[in-house]
């Protein structure tokens, strides 16, 4: 096997893509960068008698014969529930909440915010919370995020909730709170991945709560499946237990177990 990392550059994992192909892989596992990008390198894969299998990340449009990855809809759904949660024990009063969604180009952050959307969507159209706004933050990029999130807070003051979609995101809204003076406790923050400086926020009572993700079992579900695809094998029923619309087609999905924390 040969594992390469792009490093977040699309022409370079195109470039990786090619040289695994021209030394005989047989599977390409793909985290794509973007749908595009890598839509069409799989499709110069599934030209070349490869099969493809998308990792973490679903590829639309794309040519992956399986998905490998958490069911990213429930992430959204968990991070909003434990918004609400930690709206009633903050005991925040008239919920005004905005939202620091992940990058406009990563198919995972789409699906976490219809997550999130649908349930805080529930109390929105109930007049128990207000949405102030939405943003999506390009690149996950944690700078940009504190720089659009401290416009919002300065056009909209009476933010007292906050849907941020990762724990990077979560840090830029607690830096922005700090440095207003703001105290612990006060406007709960929302997150995943389990960062080690998120738990340490919400141990401090920074930050509400985070979604794991046990990656372990992603990398080892995927080994798993190349694997029984290179041999020629059927996978199990039991590990197939989903199937994502990839636009151009539904990809039959293995979807790990998360943990809210």
């Amino acid at each position: 096997y040969i594992i390469s990392n792009a490093q977040g550059s699309p022409q370079t994992q195109r470039t990786q893509a090619e040289q695994a192909i021209t030394a005989g892989a047989s599977i390409l596992l793909i985290t794509n960068l973007d749908s595009g990008s890598g839509a069409a390198i799989q499709a110069d894969a599934v030209a070349r008698g490869v099969t493809v299998i998308d990792y973490d990340r679903l590829t639309l449009n794309g040519s992956a014969q399986f998905y490998v990855s958490f069911d990213n809809k429930n992430v959204g759904e968990r991070m909003a529930q434990g918004l609400e949660q930690c709206i009633a024990d903050w005991k925040v009063d008239k919920p005004q909440i905005f939202h620091l969604g992940g990058s406009p180009t990563d198919n995972n952050a789409t699906l976490v915010e219809q997550g999130y959307d649908e349930v805080l969507g529930r109390h929105y159209d109930a007049g128990k919370a207000t949405r102030v706004g939405a943003v999506r933050v390009p690149n996950w990029d944690n700078q940009v995020g504190l720089t659009m999130f401290e416009q919002a807070w300065q056009a909209n003051p009476q933010i007292n909730a906050v849907l941020s979609g990762s724990d990077g995101l979560a840090q830029s809204v607690i830096s922005v709170m700090k440095n207003r003076g703001i105290a612990p406790r006060t406007i709960p923050t929302t997150g995943q991945d389990a960062i080690l400086y998120a738990l340490q926020n919400i141990l401090s009572d920074w930050q509400c709560m985070t979604v794991y993700k046990p990656i372990y079992r992603q990398a080892a579900a995927a080994a798993a499946v190349a694997v029984m695809l290179r041999a020629g094998e059927p996978l199990p029923a039991a590990l197939v237990n989903g199937s994502y619309d990839a636009e151009s087609h539904a990809v039959p999905s293995i979807l790990l177990d998360l943990v809210t924390v």
